[in-house]
């Protein structure tokens, strides 16, 4: 018997390892305040993911993915369960890589989805999560209208809700940190002219048996004794009882002829927020924000964007100011002019023109302070800030008219460097005092790449390096230290002459880390692959 329940469907074993591509600042293309951390990024958001996963793991705070709903229409032609195969593993390689990124006490991510696939995306978030880490899925009322050809009319979309660590979600709830709406002000009053200010009556029993909370309480006003009702007890002490109703704090009812209450102050409680439910039809609809769409763009390129208002409960429940937000299916820019106007810092990924003509387009409104709608006013939003702009290096391995691998030629000194760190999982960060400390892993271990041919003489004297005088490797290195040489050739002779420097040879040394040569691994519903159907054997 398995060990756990898990869904299962077309290549959801085949195994394939992404390549950790760098990311290039356009510079052109970035804009506002250049002191910041705020990332655009274009390219394919599987790649961009795998991209940020070595600097960003365990950092991001909130992911909102608004990824394709798979209604059916694009995959009409197809069979069902090739159509639901390539949407579920669009989502799990990338569903894997968030994980990763998220903060391990108080990452959460919200995933936006229709009837079509939510019940599938619950499942395996199950098994990427911890189905123990599951918080919600919240009923967001995205149409007013209805459907008259609709059997049903679905008015509504999915949000589901997980944890990285939901035992540390719920201390933080706890404490009013996280997870906590806005007050609903309007049940507060002051009809008694309390000086502490309005208030609201709450119940004074609470969940389950305690002795030392349950005793007799005597209404002052009718003489009539309570006990706390069958399987409660009451929320304080007898001894904090009797100071609450000195204070003024206990009521008994609107007539003073029930049972005990006890009041609650709007100064008390405003700080720490309300809980919310999973019902959400207080915030817009698609048609609210399609025509700030209309406004931004003139004219919607999109079908159902989600309202501004929308994203900004997700980010207000999730996040404080300063924290990272994560959105790979960026779409118009919704989520990342939204953690803009609300400081946060954001990483937005999308692909193609859309990253250039609405998601750029977009945030630099926000930027100039030329975006007056959305949450704008709510949030009293002046203008400000800037981004980063960023492009997908390409592959770092091609191959040759003769059929061998070769490094791209596209690729500088410093961009090669880079490359091969993050491939090793070293940290590129070259060291001002030695040239050969040019990549950090562990704390005595370095890499140090190069194009020159390496042989006995250059690992002595440090020909490698380009200066006049160079000092010499092995002098420099101490005993502790662990040096790897990546070069595109060496003398064979030097294999395994030094105990704590090993040669290594690009791009042979790669080549079996990962799949390189592919830029798209997006939804194919054009050329979907084809499977030979199973015959079953005679027994």
């Amino acid at each position: 018997m398995a060990d756990k329940l898990e869904l299962t469907w077309v290549e959801k074993e085949k195994k394939f390892e992404l390549e950790p591509r760098i990311l290039i600042e356009d510079i052109k293309n970035s804009y506002g305040d250049t002191d910041t951390e705020n990332m655009l990024i274009h390219g394919d958001n599987l790649l961009a993911l795998k991209a940020l996963e070595n600097k960003f793991a365990n950092k991001i705070k909130c992911i909102y993915i608004d990824p394709p709903y798979n209604t059916g229409s694009a995959f009409e032609h197809y069979e069902d369960n090739l159509e639901h195969s390539i949407w579920l593993n669009l989502m799990k390689k990338r569903l894997d890589i968030m994980y990763k990124l998220l903060d391990p006490e108080c990452g959460t991510i919200w995933i936006t989805l229709d009837d079509s696939e939510v019940h599938y995306c619950k499942i395996i978030c199950d098994e990427i999560f911890g189905r123990n880490n599951f918080i919600s899925d919240i009923t967001w009322n995205s149409r007013k209208s209805v459907s008259n050809d609709a059997i049903i009319s679905l008015n509504t979309n999915h949000i589901l809700v997980f944890a990285k660590n939901l035992e540390e979600i719920r201390k933080k709830a706890k404490k009013g940190e996280m997870f906590k709406g806005p007050m609903d002000t309007t049940k507060f009053s002051n009809p008694d002219n309390d000086p502490r200010g309005d208030w609201v009556a709450d119940p004074f029993d609470a969940p389950n048996i305690r002795p030392n909370l349950t005793y007799e309480i005597v209404n002052p006003n009718t003489g009539e004794k309570y006990l706390p009702p069958k399987g409660r007890c009451w929320r304080t002490t007898q001894e904090n009882y009797y100071k609450a109703l000195e204070e003024g704090r206990i009521i008994f009812g609107k007539t003073g002829k029930t049972k005990p209450q006890m009041k609650r102050y709007l100064s008390e409680c405003e700080t720490k927020g309300s809980v919310l439910t999973n019902l959400w039809y207080d915030v817009d609809t698609t048609t609210n924000a399609t025509k700030h769409s209309q406004q931004l763009f003139n004219g919607s390129p999109f079908t159902n964007p989600k309202p501004e208002n929308l994203i900004e409960r997700v980010i207000q429940l999730a996040t404080k100011k300063g924290d990272i937000v994560l959105d790979s299916f960026l779409g118009s820019g919704t989520t990342c002019a939204v953690a803009h106007k609300m400081n946060r810092k954001w990483i937005g990924i999308e692909m193609g023109e859309q990253a250039y003509k609405y998601c750029k387009t977009r945030l630099d409104k926000v930027i100039n302070n030329e975006d007056n709608g959305g949450i704008t006013k709510s949030q009293n939003w002046k203008g400000g800030g800037g981004y980063k702009f960023y492009e997908l290096a390409p592959t770092l391995i091609n191959i040759d008219k003769f059929g061998e691998p070769v490094i791209n030629k596209e690729y500088n000194a410093e961009m090669l460097a880079s490359a091969v760190a993050l491939h090793e999982g070293f940290k590129y960060d070259p060291s001002e005092e030695y040239f050969w400390k040019q990549s950090k892993g562990n704390e005595n271990s370095y890499l140090y790449v190069t194009t020159k041919f390496v042989n006995k003489n250059d690992i002595n004297n440090a020909n490698l390096c380009l200066i006049k005088t160079p000092p010499k490797i092995k002098e420099e290195m101490k005993e502790n230290e662990y040096l790897i040489i990546a070069c595109t050739s060496y003398d064979k002779q030097i294999d395994g002459l030094y105990k704590n420097i090993k040669i290594k040879k690009i791009p042979e040394m790669l080549l079996s880390k990962c799949e390189f040569g592919k830029d798209n691994y997006n939804l194919n519903i054009i050329n979907p692959p084809e499977y030979e159907e199973e015959i079953e054997e005679d027994e």
